[in-house]
């Protein structure tokens, strides 16, 4: 099924969202990878605000490319999200409400996306160009030193994205390969 979904959303449209699903999102979302996830973790430790407020937030596992004349961003493919699973049930239990990324997810983390109603939504690898012409404006809010990974508020309009794990726990990596499975 095909939808249009306009950020930040509520529980009762990520509880509507199926594995398999196609989304166009538009609002805002925001870039973290790695480093800033480590930073985001750390904040929590030493009981510090973070940049960003999580409560219904989307974050893009991206790290772009230079933008070139007369766009906001460069190439924004996404990026593999098994790297941020050790700080997504964290991040989950304070208030995120989806994460886009590419690949599959620990199961700590399906338990936490159950748990606060959340979605985990894949974006087309390899189609970083194509996904860069959804993206309005970019601009750097937190960790500037940190570069290409540093936080980025994006406002996207129809930004195409594919529901991989729902709020009930489907797995799409997982339905999709019993269904095509060859016996």
């Amino acid at each position: 099924m095909e939808k249009h979904i306009n950020l930040p959303y509520d529980r009762e449209t990520a509880d509507s969202l199926k594995a398999g699903d196609y989304v166009f999102l538009t609002g805002t979302i925001y870039t973290a990878r790695d480093a800033a996830h480590k930073r985001m973790d750390e904040a929590l430790d030493s009981a510090k605000p973070l940049p960003i407020a999580l409560n219904g937030a989307v974050i893009y596992y991206m790290g772009p490319s230079p933008a070139r004349e007369g766009r906001p961003i460069g190439s924004a493919g996404p990026t593999t999200a098994t790297r941020m699973d050790k700080y997504a049930p964290r991040l989950l239990d304070l208030g995120l409400s989806g994460m886009i990324g590419k690949g599959k997810r620990q199961p700590a983390v399906k338990e936490a996306i159950i748990r606060n109603h959340a979605v985990y939504f894949a974006a087309v690898g390899g189609a970083g160009a194509l996904l860069s012409q959804r993206i309005v404006s970019s601009e750097v809010v937190a960790y500037d030193d940190l570069g290409t990974e540093a936080i980025r508020r994006l406002e996207v309009r129809d930004f195409p994205v594919i529901v991989v794990i729902d709020s009930e726990g489907n797995d799409l990596y997982e339905t999709s390969v019993q269904k095509y499975r060859i016996e």
